[in-house]
């Protein structure tokens, strides 16, 4: 493959500004399997809902249960790691397929495992094995995707996970009481499901080392289909090279990757630490539940819409936006707690997600190297992931410390983040040598 030829099929006219629709039609099958795949992916997500409820309903203790939780946490952490090193060496297809399939295995098991630590460990693989295919699917996405295009791309992915995100606790509480108040149904829906997107990817999905399925629908005498540079994939397969070694000596990128995890470490407070504020206010937990939906609904019905504007802005206003406004929402929520206070400062830093999230993620995968693609984006959701696993434990700490004061330093640790993120951005001009 070239950096140059990035002409999906039938795609018209590659400069054109992307669109929804156009982007979706346009793209090859296997991009589209990745799309829907992720969404039924997040949409089977209950075990992190339902883990807990799970164990102490066995007779474990809170703390017990808690504890696999936050094993869990530390499972998927390490799986996108392990995801991005298989994605390079089997391929994304191969690596979905394990990854899901895996998981598949590991979370039916739980249902029938008595003693704790054995179960423990399960836990921690099925963290792992159901995190692994991310790097894989978006190290596909983008290498089936025009470089014009790749912001939209990631957009849809991210209106995958938020939309399945949303649903995946009604599906697995539906699951729940269809099953009379029992857990088997429910771990057994989500194997399922996992199970059928392995199988999806593995018919679906391009084999390692394989023609690019962005070109191999198009005419015999196109130029494109005939380039014999697109006839494999260098970020995958036998041919791949690099390691997450080569990822560390690219300092301007680790200083996103640091960026980005303060900013996800901020950004998980309004889940974790918000609503231990209002409730230390004396506020009815109504304002925080519809200041948590209202960012559902607005991050659903426009990110995907407005992502026809926002992909034109350089990375720096988009993403420099996105952190910043971020670290405004927070601040906000430390002027005095009332209604009003929690509703305008869960806009403002939602703003920033609609405008800069689609962006932000689609960021390692532009300016990567061809041939550590994976590596790139692998080290992105692991920082990600990790941030987002610190930062309630980070925000407890330190509002158990500071008080309603401690909105002020995550206002002021956000700010800190995009400044690093903002010196840190290239361009895909700037991208370094593989």
């Amino acid at each position: 493959m070239t950096t140059t030829s990035t002409t999906p099929p039938d795609a018209g006219d590659s400069e054109a500004p992307a669109t929804v629709w156009p982007t979706f039609r346009d793209a090859p099958a296997a991009v589209k399997t990745l799309l829907v795949g992720v969404f039924i992916n997040r949409l089977g997500g209950f075990l992190n809902i339902f883990l807990v409820l799970y164990l102490t309903s066995l007779g474990h203790s809170s703390g017990r249960a808690t504890f696999a939780l936050g094993a869990y946490g530390a499972g998927t952490v390490i799986g996108v790691l392990i995801g991005g090193s298989l994605s390079a060496r089997l391929g994304p297809r191969n690596t979905t397929a394990v990854s899901m399939a895996g998981s598949s295995v590991l979370i039916a098991s739980l249902l029938y495992l008595d003693n704790y630590w054995v179960l423990i460990s399960m836990v921690v693989l099925a963290g792992l094995a159901g995190q692994m295919f991310r790097p894989a699917s978006a190290t596909l996405l983008s290498e089936l995707t025009a470089e014009n295009r790749q912001v939209m791309i990631f957009a849809m992915y991210r209106f995958g996970l938020n939309l399945g995100a949303m649903a995946a606790p009604l599906v697995g509480f539906g699951l729940y009481h269809l099953d009379h108040q029992r857990y088997d149904l429910l771990f057994w829906g989500e194997a399922v499901i996992a199970l059928a997107f392995a199988a999806l990817a593995w018919v679906t999905l391009p084999g390692a080392g394989g023609p690019r399925a962005k070109h191999q629908d198009l005419p015999a005498g196109d130029p494109a289909a005939a380039d014999p540079a697109d006839k494999i994939t260098p970020s995958t397969g036998p041919d791949a090279s690099g390691s997450y070694a080569a990822v560390l000596r690219d300092r301007r990128y680790l200083a996103y990757l640091v960026a980005t995890l303060i900013h996800t470490a901020v950004y998980a407070q309004y889940l974790s630490t918000l609503p231990l504020d209002v409730e230390k206010a004396g506020l009815e937990i109504f304002w925080y539940t519809a200041a948590v939906s209202l960012n559902g609904f607005l991050v659903i019905a426009f990110e995907l819409v407005l992502t026809r504007v926002t992909q034109n802005w350089s990375s720096r206003l988009s993403i420099g936006l996105a952190f910043g406004l971020l670290g405004s929402g927070v601040a906000l929520y430390g002027l005095p707690m009332g209604p009003a206070v929690i509703v305008i400062g869960t806009l403002v830093w939602t703003l920033g997600e609609i405008l800069g999230g689609p962006a932000i993620f689609s960021y390692p995968a532009v300016i990567s190297p061809p041939r550590l693609k994976s590596h790139y984006l692998g080290s992105f959701h692991f920082s990600f992931g990790l941030g987002s696993a610190l930062g309630p434990v980070a925000g407890g700490w330190l509002f158990a410390t500071l008080g309603h004061s401690f909105w002020f330093v995550m206002g002021g640790a956000s700010l800190v983040a995009t400044v690093l993120a903002v010196a840190s951005l290239r361009t895909p001009e700037e991208r370094p040598a593989a």
